[in-house]
């Protein structure tokens, strides 16, 4: 009986130690759940949008939740959000990439300099280095396009838009990123996407530290063969004269990184440029295909162009605001930051709130501005002139709370951690959608189909991804 009470005692303290913590003055709601240490961490895995909304009809536009032993504030006022994003004393991006880096890609970099990755980033990814990569991605688009669609005119083709985009684009990526002029062997490319998507379809698992055993047995599998295919030695046969791999590659050396960590590194590389541009591409075609109204509109823009679209000269503002709509709906990732030092939050309603140090920060911008009402008119619904005015110029003017807002959507982040290869992701979508469109007859299998939904577990990581696919077929236009 003794020994019972004992244990009960041992168990009660335990519990108090897991779970103390309480609102201090001035800090912001706190939500710890029912289940000690582990708080909301499941459902916030689960569905991220979903929870993160109920804690917002809850608690307002800021709040901290507890998640598997770290409390994490949660910011969704988009006029506040630039005390987080231009705030790089008290608050930082890189400790929790370094996690992620580590439980993902298993790689560490001790000696990583963030700002010299970012200058070598912005060289290639921008200015003329960008007409240079625009050019080789385009003759790579002609290439897989001209391999892997039907050349007979009668015939279609069927497949899933989601498995066409994702592993053409990729495909275009890697030939153009990393595939050199000397490795375009569309059978070894089948075999690197194929190892790839395995590896891609855990990756929230892994981040999360969620992975069964059979799955991370998967992972390690796919992860160990793709280091196989990036390896230095490997790659060099082919595509070392690469400008933007070659630079890279460089910095690492310089850095002390030792080849195996470079694999390690460029896999990482390989993931940041291509997981994100095909499941883009499949949702702006789904949504189009889904909505002839925009799908005509976007048609009649792209078959007047006199010049390739990527030329700098040439202006879509009807494919922009399509693509921004688009991305509007299925854009969601977390912005996320590590406090430093304990920190008073200015809220642009006049409101502070104390944040800890130790905690976490999290913007979610998919929430607000990009699904908010106030902002958006019906924003569960696909516009594809959302984004533009009346007589076709740029609308650049979207309110909440009677104020302009800075963000009214934001799908690439903001500030010093913003996408630098926004551009290149932009120019291969409008690439691949202008060749699908102008070249080919592109139909759903099924006019009646719906869009799929989202695969509610990638909240957070960039793109949505959907969950089923929407069947297509295709065949080259015939000529007039």
């Amino acid at each position: 009986m003794m020994w019972t009470v004992l244990l009960l005692v041992h168990a009660l303290l335990l519990y108090f130690i897991l779970t103390h913590r309480s609102r201090s003055r001035n800090e912001p709601p706190l939500d710890k759940g029912l289940i000690p240490w582990l708080g909301h961490a499941l459902e916030f895995g689960k569905d991220a949008s979903k929870f993160l909304e109920r804690m917002k009809r809850k608690h307002g536009d800021i709040f901290t939740v507890r998640a598997a032993g770290r409390y994490v504030t949660v910011l969704l006022d988009p006029h506040s959000y630039d005390q987080v994003i231009h705030d790089q004393d008290c608050l930082d991006f890189h400790s929790y990439a370094k996690v992620l880096m580590e439980r993902i890609f298993h790689l560490r970099l001790p000696n990583h300099e963030p700002a010299k990755e970012k200058a070598v980033m912005t060289q290639h990814f921008l200015g003329m280095n960008l007409c240079g990569l625009n050019s080789s991605m385009s003759r790579h688009m002609l290439e897989v396009a001209k391999a892997e669609m039907p050349q007979n005119q009668k015939d279609w083709k069927e497949d899933g838009l989601f498995n066409l985009s994702y592993s053409l684009l990729f495909k275009v990526g890697y030939l153009t990123l990393f595939g050199g002029e000397q490795n375009n062997n569309c059978s070894d490319l089948a075999s690197i996407y194929e190892e790839y998507k395995k590896f891609d379809g855990l990756l929230t698992k892994m981040a999360r530290g969620t992975l069964k055993s059979y799955e991370k047995k998967t992972a390690q599998s796919a992860r160990q063969r793709l280091w196989e295919l990036l390896a230095p030695a490997r790659l060099a046969k082919g595509s070392g004269s690469t400008p933007w791999l070659h630079a890279y590659r460089r910095l690492l050396r310089e850095e002390g990184v030792d080849n195996e960590m470079q694999t390690r590194a460029l896999l990482l590389q390989l993931w940041a440029t291509q997981g994100n541009v095909g499941p883009a591409a499949f949702w702006m075609l789904g949504y189009l295909l889904t909505h002839p109204e925009a799908l005509t509109a976007v048609k009649t823009e792209m078959e007047a162009l006199q010049l390739s679209p990527l030329d700098s000269s040439v202006v879509t503002p009807v494919f922009d605001s399509a693509l921004d709509e688009a991305l509007r709906l299925t854009a969601a990732p977390f912005i996320t930051r590590e406090v430093l030092h304990d920190k008073v939050l200015h809220m642009a309603d006049g409101q502070q709130y104390l944040l800890r140090k130790g905690d976490r920060v999290c913007l979610f911008p998919f929430i607000s501005p990009q699904m908010d009402p106030e902002i958006h008119q019906e924003p569960q619904k696909y516009k594809f002139n959302r984004f533009l005015n009346e007589d076709g110029s740029v609308k650049k003017d979207f309110y909440k709370g009677g104020r302009r807002l800075k963000y009214h959507s934001m799908p690439w982040g903001a500030g010093a951690n913003g996408c630098v290869g926004k551009q290149f992701a932009i120019s291969t979508m409008k690439q691949y959608i202008y060749v699908l469109l102008t070249n080919y007859d592109l139909e759903l299998c099924d006019p009646c189909a719906l869009m799929p939904g989202v695969n509610a577990s990638r909240y957070g990581f960039g793109m949505l991804q959907p969950e089923g696919d929407l069947l297509v077929r295709y065949r080259p236009r015939q000529k007039l």
